[in-house]
């Protein structure tokens, strides 16, 4: 544990170097090809930061916030775009966590927020019932033996959920209380989902459906739309799968490290697929005809939860992955729950 702290440590000053070097230096460069020329070693830095790291969620997090969403973000600044373009009046303290961390102006103009349709279902959870809810799984899964093979990866499902909201709203709160930032949420009820269009670009995981709109969709889109017209946002959807699958399949390696099966990037494939499907025959029929959400909402949560199921864990869990997770998790609580012991006891 001690030589994982000195890693994170030497880690967070790299990064912390990094986006200093972009903030001062390459901002000052003319977009385009020069600055992001001038971006290159952050983006190399970027991508090897997790192997300093041996435990499972720093990896893990790591992977996704440095070597997927930080560099993806700094790739749209190259060209003066995103969140850390030079027209969003960026201080340094502000260029910094928009840089390094999931989080999400709200009502940005540039980026507005997907709205989610007002005849959708409302059932809200709150940080702290999220936390209680991931803590009550976690001892669940001490009992899985007992329980059904399908079952236990339907628990996976909920923990992976749980974890992800969790994660991205602890980052938002600390955000929004040390720099008083409006921030958007993280996800949207993503259990109440409809259908696909609503799960993947309305309520689930809002951070990385944005930015994926913005490196990938709207790239593709306008290349594409001279040559297939009102049909151009299909390719387009298909492509943000195909890089949110690699982007995956990248971080599960990190994860695992074992060599790539390349079942996580088929899991978004078939997603974008089958979205992309979706899309084409709500424009074949003109949204005149439209199930009612108590059939499509859990035909939607199915469809996702069985194809991860398939294709998504048993990476994971080949590996072992699964339950380094789950006993980092219970490090965790143990820790958490230790040191509140301490404090109250102080107080008493």
């Amino acid at each position: 544990m001690e030589g994982e702290i000195k890693n994170l440590i030497k880690a967070s000053l790299s990064v912390l170097a990094s986006l200093i070097y972009c903030h001062f230096i390459s901002s000052k460069i003319p977009k385009g090809k020069l600055r992001l020329v001038s971006l290159l070693p952050i983006f190399y830095l970027f991508i090897t930061l997790p192997l300093y790291f041996s435990y499972l969620f720093p990896n893990a997090i790591a992977s996704l916030f440095i070597s997927w969403l930080a560099n993806f973000k700094l790739a749209l600044f190259a060209f003066d775009h995103g969140p850390l373009s030079c027209d969003q009046s960026n201080s340094l303290l502000q260029f910094i966590p928009k840089a390094l961390l999931p989080i999400k102006i709200k009502q940005n103009e540039k980026y507005p927020s997907s709205q989610t349709p007002q005849n959708s279902p409302k059932l809200a959870l709150n940080l702290a019932t999220k936390v209680l809810l991931l803590t009550v799984l976690v001892g669940v899964n001490d009992y899985k033996g007992r329980f059904h093979q399908k079952l236990v990866l339907a628990l996976y499902c909920c923990m992976v959920y749980l974890l992800v909201d969790i994660i991205f709203g602890v980052f938002n709160a600390t955000v929004h209380a040390i720099l008083h930032m409006e921030l958007e949420p993280p996800s949207n009820e993503p259990y109440l989902s409809t259908s696909l269009q609503d799960f993947w670009g309305r309520r689930w995981n809002l951070m990385v459906t944005n930015l994926l709109r913005h490196t990938v969709y709207k790239p593709v889109r306008s290349s594409l739309g001279s040559l297939l017209g009102q049909w151009a946002p299909l390719p387009a959807v298909a492509a943000c799968f195909l890089v949110s699958g690699l982007m995956h399949e990248l971080l599960f390696y990190r994860v695992t490290r074992a060599s790539p099966s390349w079942e996580v990037t088929l899991f978004f494939v078939l997603q974008g697929v089958c979205l992309v499907v979706e899309l084409a025959m709500k424009r074949w029929f003109g949204g005149r005809w439209q199930l009612h959400w108590a059939v499509s909402g859990p035909l939607t949560v199915g469809f996702v939860m069985m194809t991860a199921m398939w294709l998504f864990f048993p990476p994971l869990i080949r590996s072992g992955a699964d339950e380094h997770a789950i006993e980092e998790c219970k490090m965790f609580f143990h820790f958490v729950k230790e040191e509140g012991l301490k404090w109250i006891g102080k107080l008493i």
